[in-house]
């Protein structure tokens, strides 16, 4: 089983040494991969209910860095880790230049990029973008990936759709990674999986939050589901990145029924839960570190790699 951690976008953790601090120390104890959350502007008035804690609330203070200018910067100070938007929101950006700007990040990082993506939950922050439609978002990001796909494959690239169009044109240079970057579809919903199922590389749903929880039953019923979704469309489900994220959501609450969230207490619980989901095929998890000051943040990675690992197998 391999390892992440989520990168800091906001608050006193999100500067630049502290950033290329936690990036440097993360890939020197061996965490594989590095996720970038995604937000751009936040209206002040949000009454968009989140998905990921029990009274939909968001947990931010409306402060973040830019998903892509994010990556690039860290694409230029790390060496081996690789960088997950975990997730784009899809509709938010113009997709020929998002297409464009990803294959530079995966050029430049010589072939470390995966494409996380999402189809969003706050309706004000697409208005606030001209974003397509938000109640239509499913459609269009279905449309974004397929352009995604053309740029990357294609030269000369051109593209009829429903919410964009673009008449015959280059886009090179196409990423490293043949044939393109992998694309890991988050959430856990029927259309998450079946968009996962027909143009993801991976799934990356958010779970062990109180409420998302995604106890391994649940979870393995999720996995049977995409399994027959990715056969359905001739697809082969093997051949998937199962990636697991825990981010640190309503602190001190557990799921109603619960004695404990997932992923916390002793480090032999830790490692026991991490061993259930292994089991059931899960290729990584995702976790979140994030406590400030930075100091406190790497002993947190540090205690997880030293202490917890070794009792996973």
């Amino acid at each position: 089983m391999k390892y992440g951690f989520y990168l800091p976008t906001r608050g006193p953790l999100g500067e630049p040494d502290a950033i290329e601090e936690i990036v440097r120390q993360g890939e020197a104890m061996g965490f594989a991969t590095i996720v970038i959350g995604d937000h751009i502007v936040f209206p002040v008035t949000v009454d968009s209910q989140y998905p990921y804690t029990v009274g939909g609330g968001f947990p931010g203070q409306g402060d973040a860095l830019e998903q892509l200018s994010l990556m690039a910067f860290i694409a230029g100070i790390s060496n081996s880790a690789r960088l997950v938007t975990s997730v784009m929101i899809l509709p938010h950006r113009n997709p020929l230049v998002t297409a464009k700007m990803l294959a530079t990040i995966d050029v430049l990082s010589k072939g470390r990029v995966t494409v996380g993506v999402g189809v969003g939950w706050m309706r004000e922050e697409f208005e606030a973008l001209g974003a397509p439609d938000f109640d239509r978002r499913g459609a269009s990001s279905n449309e974004y990936l397929e352009i995604f796909k053309k740029c990357w494959t294609q030269d000369p690239v051109s593209h009829e759709g429903e919410f964009y169009s673009f008449k015959e044109l280059r886009c090179v240079p196409h990423p490293v990674q043949k044939p393109h970057p992998p694309i890991w579809v988050g959430g856990h919903s029927r259309p998450a999986l079946r968009r996962t199922a027909k143009y993801g590389d991976g799934w990356q749903p958010v779970g062990a939050t109180s409420a998302s929880p995604l106890h391994p039953p649940e979870f393995k019923q999720k996995l049977d589901d995409l399994r027959a979704m990715t056969e359905a469309e001739g697809r082969s489900y093997d051949e998937l990145t199962i990636s697991f994220k825990a981010p640190s959501y309503d602190p001190g609450m557990v799921p109603e029924g619960d004695d404990r969230l997932l992923f916390t207490g002793t480090p032999e619980r830790v490692a026991e839960d991490l061993r259930a989901y292994k089991d059931l095929g899960v290729h990584e998890v995702i976790f979140d570190f994030r406590a400030p000051p930075v100091s406190q943040t790497i002993e947190n990675m540090d205690q997880f790699m030293k202490e917890v690992v070794p009792l996973v197998g």
